[in-house]
Formats: C-alpha cells, structure tokens, sequence
C-alpha cells in the first residue's frame, strides 16, 4: 500500500513538471570502511538516464531488511546532449549508508515512468540486493556486478545483430544476465551468460525497453558470516544442483534502445562511425590512482557522416574534450582524477561516436582505482610476421615474480631467466586484439600483475605494461590474421612456449592444406571438409587433447546460434571420422553444413590442451566424458590450461547442380581451376529437404539446428 502511494504521488509529481523521460538506469555498490563495533559502511552508485532537464526521477528507499539511514548527494551530470535537443542525458549520484546488523536487505527506485515505447511498459522498478555478511575468501563483503550503459543507444532497423552488455566483477565472480521477470522481446534472445542480446528477427522502430538484473556467484564455494558469527555456505552456479540457485547480489541495468528507419549501409566506417586505436576494447580494464589524472582516449572514423560528439556514460567528474582531426576522424579525451573516497572502487565506463543520424557500437570498460600508480617497466617488444615476443627487464621490476604475471588471458602466462621476463603470443591468443588505426592493423596485448583470490593481503606492486605491434594493411598479415587463422602461440611457466596450427586440408590425405589467400573458403553442402590440428612444442613427451570443437555462424564462440560437434572430448556428430589421432596430431573430416536461417558462413572454435604424456591423472587421460564432471584443480605440472583456436568463414556456395544419387556425396575439397576457390561445407539446409531422403544422417542434423 505504501508503495503504490508513493508511486502515485511520483507519478502526479512528474505529470505536472517538463515533460521528461526515463531511459534508464544502473546501480553498483561498494563497501567501505568496518569499524571496531562491526558497522560497515557501504557505497551505493546510481546512474540515471533521460530526456530532458537532467533531473532524476528515482525514489529510493528500503523494501526489507536494515538499510540504514540513507544519505544523498546532489546528481552531477555525466554527459548530455550538446546539440540543444535535450536528446539525452546522464546523471550519477552517490548514495550512502552505515550497516550494523551486517544481513541481507533490499534497495527499490521508483519512478514513473517509461516513455512510449513498443513493448507498452509504463511503471518501473529498480531492485537492489545487497548481502553485507563477510565472505571467506575475500574477508570483506560482497561487492556488486559493474555495469553500465550510454544515455540513449540507438540502431538503424537492418544494422542491429547483437550488444555486448559490460558485466564485470570486482571479487572475480561469475556474473549472469537475468531477465526472468522482465519483458520479453521475441525478436532478441538474451544470452544470460555472456550478457549479449542478439537479434533473431526485424524489430520494430521506436524505443524497446530493457529491464536486467546482475547477479553474481563464486567461483568456487565461500562462507558468508554475519556479525554474530552465524554462518551460511554459498555454492557456485553449477554446482548447486538447483535450477534456481541464489545469487550473491543483484543489481539493476536498465535501458532503451531506439530502433532507427533503415538505411542503405552498415557499413562501419562509413554511414556509421566506427573506433580507431587507441579506443580501448570491449571489456578493458584500465588502472587509475588516486590524486593522479587518468586519460582514456577515443577515435572514431565516419567517411559519411561528419562525427559530432561522443555520448559518454561515466563517473561524474570526468571531462571531455573534443577535436576533429580531419572532416572524417574525431578524437576525445576523457581525463579522470580519481579522490580519497574513489578508492578502490571498480567504476564503469561507456561511450559511443555520435553522428546527427547514427551511431557506432558501444564499447563499455573498468577503472580500477588504487592508491599508487602501477609499475610499467622496461620492455622490448619484437614484432615479428605472426608472433609478438616482450622481453622485460628484472632490474626494472625489482621483486616481481613472473608466477604472478599474465597476459590478458589469465590461461596465458610468462617464463624468465636470470635477467629477464619471456613471452611471445601470435596474433591470434592469449588475448591479443586487432584494432584499425587506419592505414594500419594494431595488434595488442598488456601483462598484468594477479593475485591469489583467498589472500587477504599482498606484498607485491602492481604490474601493468601495454604493448602492440602494428603492420601496413597492404602486407600479408592483413589476408594471413583477417582471413586465414595462422598458428596460435602460448606461454606457460610448467610446458615453455608451445603452438598449434588449425588447418584446412584438400583431401583426406592431410598433405597438401588450402592456400591462405584463397580464404574465405567456399564450398558446397554436404562435401566432406578435412580438418587438422598439431601441437608443437619443445618438450618431446606432450600429447594433444581436443577437448571441444563448435561451429558458429559468427566469430564468436559465445554467441546464441552455435552447433556443438565434440563437446568433453565426445564426438557428437556422427558424420565425423577421426584419420589420425597420435601424440600431436588431430586429423578429421566432417560433413559440410550451414545453419538454417540466414546465415551463410560458418567458423569452427576448438578448445585444446596440451598434457604430459603417460600423465593418468591429466584431462587427455580421461578422454571422453558422457557425464559432466565437477570442475576439478589442474595439475600445473601435468596439463596446460584449456585454449581456444578457431578457423574460418567458410562459406557456403548456392548449388546449381542436381545430384543423380546419394554417391555423389562425401567426396573430397576441389579447387575449381577456373575460379581458384573450393567446393564443400556443411549439411543442415532447408533447401536441401528432397536430398535429406538420401542421406538419413542429415535428418539428425536437421533436428539438431532446427531451433536456431
């Protein structure tokens, strides 16, 4: 009852004031301070999104448990639009609270209301859940999800595929994407693990609202401990055994996106701005110290439309500096000098490229804020055709350890001798990412310094050192990285520097492989594709495991359309036939297939690991498991970490030919010598339902990706 007179009185509040939407909002929380009585101080901040004079909306109050006296600072204005449309705008506000009972309780906003929108949702509520018992591994409360979104995402009709929702967690906590009571889109599938929206259908145009929940769980099983001492186990998500395991927290992430008329070209770079190097990635996290000017700089190219702005969702005291390099490239600096009560806060960071009529993607990353500067060193990058090798110097490192270095994949790790740190990576692993910077590819990477998550303290400097190698787009690295997947290269401190090359191969035979220019392959359904997989490695008793191997019709392992073919070391399609399976060798063949829908090309991500031969404890000696197996400890000194290597597009080529009979299927790759390309991929096609009566195998194929 008191709920909805509150709701009332914002409703008629705002009915009367400007009119004004709701975009949206999100919510991260930190804890503070513990004092010696047991209170714990707990930092909440909200950020809020809309139309209009930057005033928020938002109600908060405590809906169960003991919040606290809530205390409110005034909303600062992150960005807004500049082109007096009052088009967006983004608000922060810092929010907090003393904890003395140290139990769970509940944060609610409420507003009134949505703007119009497709899916007809008017009234809204953002739900906070907060645990402040003391967690085992981390002797501190827990802390939320990082999040966040621009102020108004917006996509031409015929250029929306897919958004990648930033989900990161302080505490190293798996993060899940939940929108179980929300409303539903049947044109969107929600990938709740990887937090990825993707399209499966037209949308219509006008404003599609998004009402999300974080949650976060272990990694592994912790205790949480109030302050009288009472205990409660919390397990991870997958070892649970309940379809409704309890999150840690949960905290809101809501938004719009407005569905644009279509236009002629989606072009990146061109009707739409696209990022340039030194754009931070996807996902980045950056380190910051407090008292000390942080910089993040931003570029985008727009041949088509001039790039007037960019729309920034961040911490309230940053500020933006625009400058047009030329009539096609914009650049902005953000510039962040994080305080005292930063400290040690995880704060999220988004941004677009802003034209009058469109938008480039959004990319989203993390500012960890310490109390010092991190160490740098020195180092010295060797850029090489495939391969990035870093050298550091120990001298200038003094007392760092390289067992607590890794690259930015945390599978990935270094080796040393008595006066330096080794690495080398191939363009492909370990993290390393292709940014275009215009006439050329970047490629990137940077070590980090980790800590051991159950430790409470540390006596080690954090590391942080960035380096990148960049080529000509006219060179060969263009077609070998862009096109053709060449030889992926890891570093771990138990098995050297080792390799794997993924391979496409002409024939069943496995001698004479497809020329990387000739990528993307194409080739024709139901032809056999050969396939092959060797580790190469310094030590001379290593044996290969291929643990998995999935097609995508996208270069992303994660994304919502995938077709499983090994999976635990089980073949699960049973067109493949294994040719040679020795110490280092994995030769296959498979039945060539497209997904149904629209999708005309496919790539093929396998994971691997590399095991000491004879080894009856390491992953390659349990081979396939039908069961699934409860995540167990690696053996450093036994197996490798798990790393993934892809191949492809291929593509598939319209057939104009009819088959006679079913012996005309299964034969070998062909090279057309007129064209120079290759006949054959993958079965699985609506089009070919009168050949299926030939082939009964595909009927399981069929069935297979039927719901894609």
């Amino acid at each position: 009852m008191e709920r909805t007179a509150l709701l009332l009185l914002i409703c008629l509040a705002i009915s009367v004031s400007p009119a004004i939407g709701f975009y949206g909002g999100s919510m991260t929380f930190t804890p503070g301070n513990r004092y010696p009585n047991g209170t714990v101080e707990m930092h909440f901040y909200y950020r809020e999104s809309g139309r209009g004079p930057c005033d928020p909306h938002v109600s908060w109050f405590c809906e169960s448990g003991d919040c606290g006296y809530l205390t409110y600072t005034e909303p600062k204005v992150t960005d807004q639009d500049h082109s007096n449309q009052n088009q967006w705008c983004q608000t922060e506000r810092h929010l907090s609270t003393n904890i003395t009972r140290n139990d769970p309780f509940i944060l609610n906003g409420l507003s009134c209301c949505w703007p119009n929108n497709v899916n007809d949702v008017r009234e809204l509520t953002l739900h906070t859940h907060v645990d402040t018992r003391r967690r085992s591994d981390t002797q501190s409360p827990n802390r939320s999800p990082v999040s966040a979104v621009i102020p108004d995402i917006r996509v031409p009709q015929n250029c929306f595929q897919s958004l990648q929702l930033l989900a990161y967690d302080p505490d190293g906590d798996d993060v899940r994407c939940n929108c179980s009571s929300c409303h539903q889109h049947p044109n969107i599938n929600l990938d709740e693990d990887s937090c990825t929206l993707n399209r499966n259908g037209l949308l219509d145009m006008g404003l599609h609202v998004f009402e999300l929940m974080l949650e976060d769980y272990p990694i592994s099983n912790i205790t949480l401990t109030n302050g009288n001492g009472m205990s409660l186990i919390r397990n991870t998500f997958n070892q649970t055994g309940n379809s409704d395991p309890t999150p840690l927290s949960q905290v809101p992430l809501q938004f719009v996106i407005e569905i644009l008329p279509p236009v002629q070209s989606c072009v990146p770079g061109q009707d739409r701005p696209s990022f340039l190097t030194p754009t931070p990635i996807q996902g980045d996290v950056q380190h910051a110290a407090v008292g000390y000017a942080h910089i993040i700089t931003l570029c985008a190219q727009s041949s088509g439309n001039s790039i007037v702005d960019f729309q920034i969702s961040g911490p309230s005291n940053m500020s933006k500096i625009l400058k047009n390099e030329s009539h096609s490239i914009a650049v902005a600096t953000l510039t962040w000098t994080p305080q005292e009560m930063d400290l040690h806060r995880h704060v999220p960071v988004c941004f677009t490229a802003e034209t009058l009529h469109s938008q480039s993607e959004m990319r989203c990353i993390v500012v960890v804020v310490s109390k010092s500067k991190v160490l740098s060193g020195d180092a010295e990058v060797i850029c090489e055709d495939h391969s990035i090798s870093i050298v550091i110097s120990k001298a200038s490192m003094k007392e760092i350890d390289q067992n607590w270095l890794q690259l930015r994949d945390p599978t990935c790790s270094l080796t040393s001798n008595e006066t330096h740190i080794l690495g080398t990576v191939s363009l492909n692993t370990c993290g390393t990412t292709m940014e275009d910077s215009g006439d050329f590819l970047v490629f990137k990477n940077e070590i980090n310094s980790f800590e051991n998550p159950n430790a409470v303290i540390t006596r080690r400097n954090q590391v942080k050192i960035g380096f990148s190698c960049q080529y000509p787009k006219v060179a060969s690295v263009s077609s070998h990285y862009v096109k053709h997947k060449s030889d992926y290269i890891f570093t771990e401190s138990s098995f050297g520097t080792f390799g794997y090359t993924f391979e496409i191969f002409i024939d069943k035979n496995f001698s004479s492989q497809v020329d990387p220019s000739l990528y993307p392959v194409e080739i024709n359904l139901m032809d056999m594709l050969y396939m092959g997989i060797e580790a190469r490695s310094t030590l001379p008793d290593v044996r290969l495991f291929v643990d998995s191997c999935r097609a995508t019709p996208e270069d992303n392992l994660y994304t919502a359309h995938y077709y499983d073919i090994i999976k635990d070391g089980c073949i699960l399609d049973d067109t493949v036939k294994v040719y040679q399976n020795d110490s280092t060798k994995y030769d296959l063949g498979i039945q060539a297939f497209k997904f149904t829908g629209d999708y005309n090309q496919v790539y093929i991500t396998c994971s691997v690991i590399l095991c000491a031969d004879g080894s009856l404890n390491s992953r390659c000696a349990q081979g396939c498991l039908r069961e699934p197996a409860r995540k167990r400890r690696r053996d450093l000194n036994q197996e490798t970490a798990r790393h993934y290597i892809s191949q492809g597009p291929f593509r598939v080529v319209r057939q104009t030919r009819t088959f006679a009979s079913a012996s005309e299927y299964g034969g070998s790759l062909h090279i057309s010598a007129s064209t120079g390309v290759f006949a054959g991929l993958f079965t699985v096609s609506l089009v070919l339902v009168g050949l299926l009566v030939y082939k009964t195998k595909a009927l399981d194929h069929q069935h297979l990706l039927s719901s894609f």
